[in-house]
């Protein structure tokens, strides 16, 4: 395990909190609120169907057969009075009518079901929300008063989420014109009320309770509460012609709650469910497992916006914590846990009866993983190019270290085997012992403006910002170069129109020209001429080094700065060289804030100008640097 990056800590804990932000804002959108968080509910509401148990509930269907056998829609009355005084015989707990009665039929035959609904006991009758076309208002249908006067009255108010799909009901509803508002509660919560025996249902601000069992439905949520749906074919269904026909099916509703309604196929009181599969359930059955539910007592209960707000802070403070600390895969394993927490947690909620919307959490995980995750690449291939370029400088400081202390030390190595191998005067030794002594100090001058170029390309280094004669710069090179010149008897003259002051670092300034004009001397011909420039172009000077040498053809000048770049001739002509030296001349131009020009043909000589910046002050007095 590493350390973690300090520095970065501030700019990983932005990107966090923008993911988190970013993730929040997808969870509660349409798309997470509105699909990704039903889709997921109702997946777990399949995997996980409420325990298999007697039901408390019985759905006596007016299906098809029904209609078939007493006649259609309009002429259901007589069939639902003869079924009601089959079930009031059988003693059942409560009666719930899922079927409309606010309208007069034939007065014979309302009166025949007014008597049976007077001997049902414990009757809750439907009562609907309907638009008053005169006044735009909302108000109750209700029952006729004779059909209503010995029953109590519950709303089937339907209320289906955004996509069409009943999960939940209101419990409590409130409606009414002319400023008397009536509340209603739900069908299937007064037959609860009535099958247990409770006079009246007990409100808190967070609960109601009926006949001693709590039911968490909130009055800020409207008193909402989910349904949990048995499994399809769990529901008891008995069809209304099969129980006129056959008395014996009545024992079946001993003791139990009867919730009576239409079930045709195409019906207009049908909607879809989680367990629906694609098929709409008819209203009564939607009523008759909110009673299930109520009757279990197996509710499913929201996790609070704050808890889970908390829960996805804490995903993203994981994420920012596992990929701060953590390194390579390690990091990223531990991001797809994260992940996997993420999805996993509503489950595992679940099976507490605890909701939680998938999308805040999951959505949150993904946008810091993938942010934080993306950073955390992005950072190890910077590391992992700055470790190699660091093993490219080594590498390379090897070579420059073997190339340029090579002469030196050959020069040392050779007067101290001559010392110890003749006898000589002291004349003689006096000089080679002048000879080693020079030769040591520009050994240690080589390795020190080694290691300060190499602080300076690592930006380790200032360079200092004095005015510096570009004429004493070239004099002091000359000096040095001399004898490598005369060797070769090349002649070395300048063409200073007048001296001109730049700025910056004189060593520096110093070993670039020197290395400008060494290799100059290098690779030309014995016999030829190297000129020295200086002149003053607006707000830079310009300091050129032109030989007669082999010169160079257009694809070797763009090459001609790439670090142990050496050009065909400068390999054939046999000059020792490793491509070093013009590439760290570059960097000492660069550094100062100039640039480097070629101009070359091939057998016509080359020409290397210097452009650097012209100091405005007078250069000072100083001793010219010690060769």
């Amino acid at each position: 395990m590493r350390g973690p990056a300090w520095k970065g800590w501030g700019q990983s804990i932005v990107i966090a909190g923008l993911c988190l932000a970013a993730g929040l804002l997808a969870a509660w959108s349409a798309i997470g609120q509105q699909q990704l968080d039903p889709l997921a509910y109702d997946f777990l509401l399949r995997l996980r169907p409420p325990a298999a148990r007697p039901g408390s509930a019985v759905l006596v269907a007016m299906d098809e057969e029904t209609l078939r056998a007493y006649g259609n829609m309009a002429r259901l009355r007589p069939a639902l009075a003869t079924a009601l005084e089959v079930i009031a015989i059988t003693g059942p707990r409560a009666v719930a009518v899922d079927i409309q009665l606010a309208d007069r039929d034939d007065p014979a035959l309302d009166q025949r079901l007014s008597r049976a609904l007077e001997t049902t006991p414990n009757l809750v009758l439907a009562t609907t929300l309907v638009e008053n076309p005169r006044t735009g208002q909302i108000d109750w249908e209700e029952p006729r008063a004779e059909f209503s006067r010995h029953a109590a009255l519950g709303h089937v108010h339907a209320d289906p989420d955004l996509d069409g799909v009943s999960r939940q009901v209101l419990l409590e509803k409130v409606a009414g014109a002319g400023g008397h508002s009536v509340r209603r509660w739900a069908l299937a919560l007064e037959t609860f009320r009535l099958a247990s025996g409770s006079g009246h249902i007990v409100e808190t601000e967070k609960s109601l309770e009926v006949g001693g069992r709590a039911i968490p439905a909130s009055r800020g949520e409207q008193r909402a509460l989910r349904i949990r749906y048995l499994p399809k074919g769990s529901l008891e269904r008995i069809s209304m012609k099969e129980l006129i026909e056959q008395s014996a099916l009545a024992s079946r509703l001993r003791d139990r709650a009867v919730f009576i309604g239409v079930t045709v196929q195409g019906g207009p009181d049908r909607l879809m469910t989680p367990l629906s599969y694609g098929a709409a359930m008819p209203g009564v059955e939607i009523h008759a497992n909110l009673y299930e539910t109520l009757a279990r007592g197996d509710f499913l209960v929201s996790v609070s916006n704050l808890v889970t707000l908390a829960f996805a802070v804490g995903l993203a403070a994981g994420m920012l914590l596992c990929f701060e600390f953590l390194a390579g895969a390690r990091a990223f394993v531990l991001g797809f846990a994260l992940l996997a927490v993420a999805h996993l947690a509503p489950g595992l909620l679940f099976l507490d009866n605890r909701v939680m919307p998938i999308s805040p959490p999951a959505a949150t995980a993904w946008c810091c993983f993938l942010g934080l995750g993306s950073r955390h690449y992005l950072l190890t291939r910077s590391r992992l190019r700055v470790a190699e370029a660091q093993r490219a400088r080594y590498q390379q400081a090897v070579h420059y270290v073997t190339h340029e202390m090579r002469t030196p030390l050959t020069a040392i190595q050779g007067s101290s085997e001559l010392m110890g191998r003749y006898a000589l005067s002291d004349e003689k030794r006096k000089e080679i012992a002048g000879l080693i002594h020079r030769e040591s100090r520009r050994l240690a001058r080589i390795v020190e403006m080694f290691l300060s170029v190499e602080r300076l390309s690592a930006g380790e280094l200032e360079l200092k910002r004095d005015p510096v004669s570009a004429a004493e710069v070239f004099s002091t090179c000359v000096e040095r170069a001399r004898p490598l010149a005369d060797r070769k008897q090349i002649r070395i003259s300048n063409n200073f129109r007048n001296d001109q002051a730049v700025l910056g670092d004189r060593e520096f300034l110093e070993y670039a020209c020197y290395n400008l004009i060494t290799n100059a001397i290098k690779y030309s011909p014995g016999g030829t001429e190297i000129i020295l420039e200086v002149e003053r172009a607006g707000e830079q000077v310009r300091l050129s080094v032109r030989d007669h040498g082999y010169g160079m053809d257009e694809q070797e000048v763009r090459r001609i700065f790439q670090k142990f770049y050496r050009t065909r001739k400068a390999v054939e002509c046999g000059e020792a060289g490793t491509g070093i030296g013009l590439a760290l001349v570059e960097e000492i131009v660069v550094e100062h804030g100039g640039s480097i020009e070629v101009e070359s043909l091939p057998n016509q000589g080359s020409r290397f100008t210097l452009v650097l910046p012209r100091a405005a002050a007078p250069v000072a007095q100083t001793a010219p640097s010690a060769t």
